[in-house]
C-alpha cells in the first residue's frame, strides 16, 4: 500500500456514506460493517451462507435488502443451533451403564 503522502489519501479515512445509507455495500464495506474479515466472507460464500451478490461490472456488491435478510437468516441459524444444543443433554451415569 502506497505512503499517504504519495497517494494523497489519509490513512483510516471513514466513509462519507454510513453504512446504513448505503444501498448497497461492496464486498470490503459489506465485510467492515458486518465485522467479518474479506477471507471470512468469501469463506462463508464458498459454504454457500453468504449474502446474495449483485454484479455491476467487474465489482461485487451486496444490496441493503440482502444484507438485511442475511443477518435475520443468520439470527434464525443461531437461535435454532441453541435450541438444538438445550434438547442434547448428557447421558446420565447410571443410565450408561
Amino acid at each position: 500500500m502506497a505512503r499517504p503522502e504519495v497517494s494523497g489519501c489519509r490513512p483510516g479515512a471513514p466513509d462519507k456514506i454510513e453504512p446504513a445509507d448505503r444501498d448497497a455495500y461492496s464486498v470490503e464495506a459489506f465485510a467492515r460493517a458486518h465485522s467479518l474479515s474479506v477471507a471470512m466472507f468469501y469463506k462463508l460464500r464458498a459454504q454457500g451462507l453468504a449474502p446474495t451478490c449483485f454484479k455491476v461490472g467487474t465489482r461485487t456488491l451486496i444490496s441493503r435488502e440482502a444484507a438485511a435478510r442475511w443477518r435475520a437468516a443468520r439470527e434464525q441459524a443461531a437461535a435454532a443451533e441453541e435450541r438444538e444444543r438445550r434438547i442434547v443433554r448428557k447421558p446420565d451415569k447410571q443410565s450408561a451403564r
